[in-house]
């Protein structure tokens, strides 16, 4: 009987080791999980948190653009009115300068030639500005070449004669200048 008491006797600390160990393994498996739980967390909290600085940074920037659509809005709003209203002031412009001996023509022109010069005053106080282009060198930004000339004693690319004048609004480009340009080669002798 006794032999068979420490059997049972180790029968159960061999139960109770393995009861320990098995306990110990799943605290171990447990923590493992946990841990990997963890660290999933972990990463995706970060990948949230770039995520998030992304989507604040964009809508900033956002913001901006569309801050500097509105100002660009209102200051470029009578840009096509602007526009419009060059051609018009054109005609009257080659009007006035026409030459006349009669009396009454010429009182009229001079009414007209006060007009139309304050009509160019208020433009221009509103950001209307002439592209000089005459006998400067031709720009393909600010200059519109309609015909050419050879003339030798004359710099290559130089604007001869201004056709129709060109204007910028608030430094942007309204309208080009349409010139006559210089072209002449000397390889050749003949245009180019």
């Amino acid at each position: 009987m006794e032999d068979e008491k420490k059997n049972l006797s180790e029968q159960l600390e061999q139960v109770a080791d393995d009861e320990q160990v098995e306990q110990e393994t799943t605290k171990k498996e447990k923590k493992n999980k946990y841990k990997e739980k963890i660290e999933s967390l972990e990463k995706e909290v970060a990948q949230l948190k770039d995520k998030l600085l992304r989507n604040a940074a964009e809508l900033e920037n956002f913001k901006k653009r569309m801050t500097l659509e509105k100002i660009n809005d209102r200051k470029f709003a009578s840009k096509n009115l602007v526009h419009d209203i060059l051609e018009p002031l054109d005609q009257l412009n080659m009007i006035i300068n026409m030459e006349t001996d009669e009396p009454i023509l010429k009182n009229f022109l001079y009414g007209f030639k006060m007009l139309n010069s304050k009509f160019y005053e208020v433009l221009t106080n509103d950001g209307l500005k002439e592209i000089d282009a005459l006998n400067k060198q031709f720009d393909p930004k600010y200059h519109y070449a309609i015909e050419k000339e050879s003339i030798e004693d004359k710099p290559n690319g130089i604007n001869l004669k201004v056709i129709q004048k060109g204007y910028l609004y608030k430094e942007q480009l309204l309208r080009p200048a349409m010139v006559k340009v210089n072209e002449w080669s000397d390889e050749n002798g003949e245009n180019k």
